[in-house]
């Protein structure tokens, strides 16, 4: 069966679910910001301008272009496009930390960024998927409504950061101490709904697992690099450059998936693109992390700097 007939079925149980795991993450990124993230944001206008231009231009306009040339089914370019109009997942704070980078700016990006998608995301899935004539021609089919994404995005987004950001503030020693938690358990709710959704519906994607696979790879590298080298045409400095790089490479695909299934359907292509990254994404930001790391102790042992300076 084509990837484009292809449909995930999810019960309206289901989908509940997925919405509160979504919140929940969201919830964890929110109790992390502070005043002095959004203080950051005054000291480095510069890095966070172009560190949320990277994400919701230059990356889906890079997309854009990447599944014109790959020619992918529909239903994956449409999950390509979507993805990379995600906010950034909490996930890119660990990883810039992991990697030696400005986390006090990853952190200040990811909230930034978060609160922009609430009205840039449904109008920028829009305007890049109209770009293409086949994302065009399905995103007709599903009329989509860029009316119920908002409201969607808002609940998923906005209510967590409207409810997280006060109890940071009153509650700083309790919020400190149950952030880690709350993080990790969506975070394993997560996976746990992905693995369990592509099992339940894997023979119809069976076919084309290896495609999901190599388009994800090959796109989530190159979020990764419009990341890297968008801070370096700049000229930030490399930690804020690894910041960056995580801030653009490491996308909240559980919001995307959590959309395809309610606005398109659960269509097979876009809920498997998104999926994977989720998971993907992951694992190559902790080995692009991990050689850092390396590379910085390296370099200190060839300057003879303590250990204790590169790690």
């Amino acid at each position: 069966m084509p990837i484009d007939d292809v449909v995930l079925n999810f019960s309206p149980g289901s989908l509940v679910i997925l919405n509160v795991v979504l919140a929940v993450i969201i919830l964890g990124i929110a109790l992390e910001v502070r005043p002095s993230d959004f203080r950051t944001v005054l000291r480095s206008p510069k890095a966070v301008v172009l560190g949320i231009a990277a994400q919701y231009l230059l990356l889906p306009a890079v997309t854009v272009g990447i599944a014109l040339a790959l020619q992918v089914p529909a239903s994956i370019a449409l999950g390509m496009i979507l993805v990379a109009c995600c906010p950034p997942g909490g996930i890119s704070n660990v990883l810039t930390h992991r990697a030696h980078g400005d986390v006090a700016l990853s952190a200040s990006m990811t909230a930034v960024s978060n609160l922009v998608a609430i009205i840039v995301m449904p109008l920028n899935v829009a305007f890049w998927a109209a770009l293409s004539p086949s994302t065009a021609s399905l995103m007709r089919d599903f009329s989509l409504d860029r009316g119920g994404m908002l409201i969607q995005v808002l609940l998923i987004i906005g209510v967590p950061f409207a409810v997280g950001m006060p109890l940071a503030r009153r509650f700083p020693g309790i919020t400190d101490r149950f952030r880690p938690w709350v993080q990790r358990i969506g975070l394993i709710a997560l996976l746990a709904f992905i693995l369990a959704g592509t099992a339940s519906n894997l023979e119809p994607l069976r076919e084309h697992l290896g495609t999901i696979f190599l388009v994800v790879l090959l796109h989530d590298a190159i979020a990764l690099a419009v990341g890297y080298w968008s801070a370096a045409a700049v000229r930030l400095d490399e930690a804020s450059r690894r910041a960056v790089t995580f801030e653009v490479g490491a996308r909240n695909t559980g919001l995307g998936l959590g959309l395809t299934l309610t606005f398109f359907s659960g269509l097979g292509g876009m809920a498997m693109v998104a999926a994977w990254w989720g998971i993907w994404d992951i694992l190559a930001g902790l080995l692009l992390a991990a050689w850092w790391r390396r590379r910085d102790a390296r370099r200190a042992a060839a300057a003879g700097e303590p250990r204790e300076a590169a790690l």
